[in-house]
């Protein structure tokens, strides 16, 4: 295997972020419009200073650190560890590059229905098909898992911290934006989902049938005991 040099691990990740932010987002939005006349685009929400803002701030701030990583490493103003490229170097590049694709593939599988933010009035279709059918989020999954590459290609204390940023953000927009919003849009067909299909990582993060987590209680009384929390 040809060695990677950390100058070429640092602008194989800068040229991997540059064409991978383009597709994701640009790329995605243009066919988009193309297709439904809209962007798709909702903004962050929430009020300044609320959990729902902070998400979206956070995921922001990730895709700017994400950035600075390795043009600050090319630049020589952050440097890089002795010993990173190599292995780590090719591993990340094979991280970066399918997470960037899989991401693709999970937009294109939502269809009409994608969106970055959500519109608390809006009722989109409930996606289960496909890479749906395997985790819940595998956009986020597969946007962390190309993160997650870049920063093995450069591993400094930006790239770590765009990754924190990225997995915060995906944690506060998941569970106190989307699954709120889907469970009151979707009902019953939703709730059976999360039962199903794991959050992030197949069968990790499914919900329980409610009711499942209590415990019966017998006692000598001949009386039928009661169920208790």
């Amino acid at each position: 295997m040809m060695m990677m040099t950390t100058d070429t691990a640092a602008a194989l990740a800068m040229g991997l972020y540059v064409v991978g932010i383009a597709c994701i987002f640009g790329l995605r939005t243009w066919l988009h419009r193309r297709r439904t006349g809209q962007s798709g685009y909702r903004g962050v929400s929430g009020a300044p200073g609320s959990a729902e803002w902070w998400g979206g701030v956070l995921f922001i701030a990730a895709l700017v650190l994400a950035a600075a990583a390795p043009a600050l490493a090319i630049t020589g103003l952050v440097p890089v560890p002795a010993g990173a490229g190599g292995v780590l170097g090719w591993m990340g590049m094979i991280l970066a590059i399918g997470g960037f694709l899989a991401v693709l593939v999970a937009q294109s599988g939502m269809g009409s229905s994608w969106r970055i933010g959500v519109d608390r009035t809006e009722v989109t279709g409930l996606v289960t098909t496909g890479m749906f059918s395997v985790v819940r989020n595998p956009i986020f999954t597969a946007m962390a898992t190309a993160l997650l590459g870049l920063t093995l290609l450069v591993p400094t204390a930006v790239s770590a911290a765009a990754l924190v940023c990225l997995i915060v953000a995906i944690e506060q927009q998941v569970r106190v934006v989307e699954e709120p919003y889907l469970a009151r849009t979707h009902g019953v067909e939703y709730a059976d989902y999360t039962r199903r299909v794991g959050r992030f990582l197949p069968g990790v993060g499914r919900s329980r049938p409610r009711g499942s987590n209590r415990t019966v209680h017998t006692t000598t009384n001949p009386h039928p005991s009661k169920d208790t929390l």
